[in-house]
């Protein structure tokens, strides 16, 4: 009966979707649903005969298409009947015909074979409450499908913090792998949250409310939980369709909930649809149908497959670990990434010039070559500050090596580019050659010696292949092996003096499944169920499963070794350089962005590559790794010389700023175009460097506060449903609208502005918007730019390095608001110490009311910096005069209610105010 209510809640109260059933039966349509539902209210003993045949031998058709949670999702398997029910589940064809029993990799449908209302699951048999929440007992009685059940399992509900729930099922019995993170822990139960929990007992769920609405976040009781050894699944209710994160694939910012499987686990694999990517990141942000918005984190490091499906509902379905999982309650977007980011740790601040324009490409082949690229940059005075290289520096692409013939002059090089105030950075890749003669590589001997190599199962050391041939792959989970990278690291920085790491190829990656050796044949290498990763092995392109670490086996830190090797870098450059650690990493796991940045990988010189870019950097945004951008105009192919220009207009506005390319292409460096060409992506680089103060404070509140760089309209405008699926704009913080172009041959773009008042950034022309999409001019050397109302920013005068732009003086733009107030701040300090923040050496200014700037904070550095001028747009009139801390001063009024101060001469490091009549 409750079902049946429930189902009819769901037609008439859309809103109370999330309510539905437990586990709901098998399969009925909407319209006898209708028509049971008026029954219902007109006919009390209708429902009773209902509830007698709901409960009878025909109960198999009963669930809705949407609501069925997939009982055989085992890749290349023809789902039969007879292999449905011996599972004791339901079998019933789906009625699209485009649905297959045949589910290849990467791919889902609507399940043929399904859960029954009353398939077995745990239940809950005893409860207690505790300091923190509650602690439970469950049970299972029936063995499953699955070998190794754990049939007695321990639930800990822990009320940490008015928004985060922290809830954990373990076996109580035996330990098992859990995550090598730190997460906080709370030592007093939160006094008043935002949420509420009830537990049902038979069969056994979590379901939890926002206190506020009512609205349910999360409710497990929608299918069975399993908890065998090597099968671990839950599934929740999502209150609407729109979900973010789950990275990192290749998708609209957006994902479809429409039976899209997304598979975790680290792979090398250029980005492609449907595909395990290069990092894993088991976090969800959902909006709810009130515009609140919550997110979900499960803390797991195992092979999975996260399931969306049109319910909506997600399910969870690992292959190792525990169920460790966070539910946070924002309620804005932008808390719900603050939440998360508390758990899993706040992004570094970084290095003033890692936001620097950064050029590289893999086919320099020689010092020579590259510094040549480096001088012409400078003969154009196109902006750089960072020059790279790939894998070509090495000799015989050995790590800690450079070719003394082809790159001889790499550590004039570096030279040359410090006395210029630029920076060079350099590629690693974790493989360490083993086939070197005994006494000639010093990095492969040590490491022998000091045992810092992955074992395979028989405890020799694993061998696989990368460039430099036969390799083995250092332990970053182990200490020693840290040490082991720092004395490399600081050996080869005596000879070549590089600035910062590019780790590559370290999911790890190699040229041959599991090693030169092969791999065991048994359950870690062919668990009982296999997620859909690419090529259905576990040890495809990587070493085996079974390899021994020092924490645990492969099979549960693979996906973590990206994260690992990027803190032992981010360390050893610290103690190095005693500066901010530069580091770029190709694979990542949460808490990355501590110890670095991201590249979106090996991407393609296509106009799809260049719009699918925004939305994967607006994903690592809240993810926590707000250093992220693409390789501008492509990694592979030969890149096309407006697509170059409008990736180098988009990529002035990535966090991360990097143009890189493949061997055997064209060259894609500005320049290496017409005149045009050079003078548009010129005039973007030079755009970004004006725009440092800006971005630099953004990366300080992403430091201390959580907060995102690159920014969703939808975390701005979270009630405005038009923005939820705008991937093809995004945000500078709160108030710079950026709409780049992003199809081949057009003068124009369609941008979407959310309702308000908006300003031309660069002429100051306002738009006020209803919410409404607009037709905006977009020839060649344009991307436009638009300040939100109430927004103040500060600017420098560009220059070549940030070095140089960073000591201008300071132009203030300020967006007036219908009432003719802004706000905005600047954060400032000497750009590369360690812990600025933490140790008060920097200066932190804010900008209110219609211009009174506040020193909050003040060191010495700030107190260089002044202010020369000012403009206001949205001055409603002309001004009769304008006042600078009460004397009067020199203006221009534009007739499209543009005001300028000049000459201003004002002391950052004072407290001023601009004031007209």
């Amino acid at each position: 009966m409750r079902f049946l209510f429930l189902l009819c809640l769901k037609i008439l109260e859309p809103e109370e979707a999330s309510l539905l059933p437990p586990r709901p039966s098998c399969s009925i349509t909407t319209g006898l649903l209708v028509t049971g539902c008026l029954l219902l209210v007109l006919c009390g003993a209708w429902l009773l005969g209902t509830m007698f045949w709901l409960h009878g031998p025909s109960n198999q058709h009963l669930i809705p298409e949407a609501w069925r949670f997939d009982c055989y999702p085992e890749r290349g398997v023809v789902v039969t009947k007879e292999l449905c029910e011996a599972r004791n589940c339901c079998f019933i064809p789906a009625s699209s015909p485009s649905s297959s029993a045949t589910r290849p990799p990467g791919r889902n449908g609507i399940p043929w074979c399904f859960y029954p209302l009353d398939f077995p699951s745990y239940s809950l048999v005893s409860i207690e409450d505790t300091s923190m929440g509650q602690k439970a007992k469950l049970v299972r009685e029936v063995k499953t499908y699955y070998p190794a059940d754990i049939f007695t399992l321990e639930l800990d509900i822990r009320h940490e913090t008015d928004t985060r729930l922290h809830v954990r099922i373990t076996d109580p019995s035996n330990a098992r792998f859990e995550v090598p993170i730190s997460v906080p822990t709370a030592t007093k139960k939160a006094e008043n949250p935002q949420y509420t929990v009830e537990l049902s007992k038979d069969p056994f769920g979590v379901i939890v409310k926002r206190r506020s609405t009512g609205a349910v976040v999360l409710n497990t009781t929608v299918a069975p939980l399993f908890y065998a050894d090597q099968f671990l699944q839950f599934s929740t209710s999502l209150p609407s369709q729109f979900i973010y994160g789950l990275g990192e694939h290749r998708s609209t910012f957006l994902h479809d909930v429409h039976w899209n499987t997304l598979t975790m686990w680290a792979r090398d694999v250029p980005p492609m649809e449907k595909t395990n990517l290069y990092g894993v990141h088991p976090f969800y942000l959902a909006v709810e149908n009130e515009g609140n918005a919550h997110g979900f984190f499960f803390l797991n490091s195992n092979a999975m497959d996260v399931v969306l499906q049109p319910a909506p509902a997600v399910t969870w379905r690992t292959i190792g670990g525990i169920l460790d999982f966070y539910v946070f309650l924002g309620p804005d977007p932008g808390s719900v990434v603050e939440q998360y980011v508390d758990v899993i740790g706040h992004p570094a601040m970084p290095i003033y010039w890692a936001l620097g324009y950064h050029l590289c490409r893999w086919g320099y082949k020689t010092s020579d070559a590259t510094w040549e690229v480096v001088k012409s940059m400078r003969n154009y005075k196109i902006p750089q500050d960072v020059q790279w290289n790939d894998i070509d520096y090495m000799s015989q692409y050995m790590d800690f090596t450079f070719d003394s013939t082809n790159f001889a002059t790499l550590p004039d090089l570096v030279k040359d580019l410090h006395t210029h105030n630029q920076r060079y950075v350099m590629i690693l890749d974790p493989g360490i050659s083993s086939t070197q003669p005994q006494g000639s590589y010093w990095p492969y001997d040590e490491g022998l010696k000091r045992g810092v190599f992955i074992k395979d199962a028989e405890g020799k050391t694993l061998i696989g292949k990368v460039w430099p041939g036969l390799t083995a792959y250092p332990d970053f989970s182990d200490n020693v092996t840290h040490e082991w990278w720092y004395d490399n690291l600081r050996r080869f920085h005596e000879k070549v003096p590089f600035d910062g790491l590019w780790i590559d190829m370290n999911e790890p990656s190699s040229f041959v499944d599991g090693s030169t050796n092969g791999c065991p044949s048994n359950s870690i290498e062919n668990p009982p169920y296999t997620p859909g990763v690419l090529g259905g092995l576990l040890r495809g392109k990587t070493v085996c499963a079974s390899a021994q670490q020092k924490q645990s086996l492969h099979y549960n830190m693979h996906s973590l070794y990206g994260l690992l090797e990027a803190k032992a870098s981010a360390s050893a450059l610290k103690r190095i350089l005693a500066k901010r650690p530069f580091v770029i990493s190709r694979s990542t796991f949460p808490s990355q962005g501590m110890y670095s940045g991201h590249w979106l990988g090996d991407n393609r010189s296509q106009w799809k590559d260049l719009y699918t870019s925004i939305a994967g950097m607006l994903t690592f945004n809240l993810l926590g790794i707000p250093l992220v951008g693409a390789d501008i105009c492509g990694f592979s192919e030969d890149a096309q010389e407006e697509l170059c220009v409008r990736w180098t207009q988009l990529g002035a506005f990535y966090p991360f700023t990097r143009n890189h390319n493949s061997i055997d292409t064209k060259p894609q460096d500005p320049t290496a175009f017409s005149p045009l060409a050079q003078t548009a992506m010129k005039q973007a680089l030079l755009l970004r460097y004006s725009l440092f103060p800006v971005l630099y404070t953004l990366f300080h509140h992403a430091h201390v506060h959580g907060h995102t760089v690159a920014r969703p309209l939808m975390f701005e405008f979270p009630k405005d449903v038009k923005t939820y699926g705008n991937d093809k704009q995004f945000l500078w913080g709160k108030g710079l609208l950026v709409t780049p172009v992003l199809e081949a041959g057009v003068d124009y773009v369609n941008g979407y502005f959310p309702e308000g008042l908006w300003y031309d950034y660069y002429t100051g022309d306002s738009v006020s918007s209803k919410g409404e999409e607009l037709r905006l001019g977009a020839p060649l050397d344009k991307i436009n730019l638009h300040l939100r109302e109430g927004t103040v920013i500060p600017t420098q005068t560009p220059n070549l390095t940030l070095w140089v732009s960073s000591g201008q003086p300071l132009h203030l733009v300020s967006a007036l608001s219908g009432d003719g107030s802004a706000t905005g701040d600047l954060f400032w300090d000497d750009g590369e110490t360690i812990d600025t923040y933490e140790t008060n050496q920097y200066a932190y200014i804010i900008f209110n009311k219609t211009m009174t700037s506040q020193v909050l904070h003040n060191n010495v550095e700030a107190s260089n910096i002044t202010v020369e001028s000012a403009t206001f747009y949205g001055v409603k009139e002309k001004p009769s005069k304008v006042l600078v801390n009460s004397k009067d001063a020199h203006f221009t009024y534009r007739a499209n209610q543009v005001l300028t101060v000049d000459d201003l001469e004002l002391k950052l490091s004072q407290n001023f105010t601009i004031s007209w009549m």
